[in-house]
């Protein structure tokens, strides 16, 4: 921890605001999601089939469709999640990596090696590019966004006294070791008349 948070500081806090994902909790989530997606999917196309399959053609004919969408979203978030906490970076590389482990997943049904790489170097490619535009699909990163991250840098990195009186400056609440004996020769200077420091030890009569 504590050489984590030495190379931060000497690298401007560029890793300072980076969290250790959980990568279990996340995957179970995402799966928990795509299956409820591949259920509304199965759901309307059970619906749509101009054959009566019955209530439970949801689970037997769309069951195909539901295991995709709870593996495919699951394989993303972990590989991506675990590679972000081995590199302890959020990057596009992470991104890549966890779209190729989605699309080979989606390929997997075809029982061709050539389309499940094919699909998981495409929806790779799509999500390094869209991470590479800063997770947008209209434009690359903003300004805001380099602000508000050099912002979170500030906020959790620590700033030496020296630095912070350097840019804000002396008084206001600012006292560094020093300070009163440097306003008394600016008031001096200022004013033409000498201030004596209260001493803090009275001496008794003789």
């Amino acid at each position: 921890m504590a050489s984590h948070e030495d190379h931060a500081a000497t690298t401007g806090g560029m890793d300072a605001a980076y969290h250790a994902h959980d990568v279990l909790d996340e995957t179970s989530k995402t799966a928990v999601v795509g299956l409820g997606a591949g259920f509304f999917m199965a759901a309307v196309q059970n619906a749509l089939s101009r054959r009566n399959v019955g209530a439970f053609g949801v689970f037997t004919r769309g069951a195909p469709v539901i295991g995709l969408a709870a593996a495919a979203p699951a394989a993303y978030t972990f590989v991506s999640r675990t590679t972000m906490n081995l590199r302890e970076k959020d990057d596009a590389l992470a991104a890549g990596l966890g779209g190729f482990a989605a699309g080979a997943v989606i390929g997997l049904p075809s029982k061709r090696m050539p389309i499940v790489f094919a699909l998981g170097g495409l929806v790779g490619g799509v999500q390094t590019a869209f991470r590479l535009a800063g997770g947008r699909l209209d434009s690359f990163k903003e300004e805001e966004d380099e602000f508000a991250r050099k912002e979170t840098a500030r906020r959790t990195t620590r700033v030496p006294v020296e630095q912070t009186v350097s840019e804000v400056g002396e008084g206001r609440g600012i006292k560094p070791p020093g300070y009163e004996e440097r306003r008394r020769e600016r008031i001096q200077e200022k004013y033409g008349f000498e201030i004596n420091p209260v001493k803090a030890t009275v001496e008794g009569s003789q």
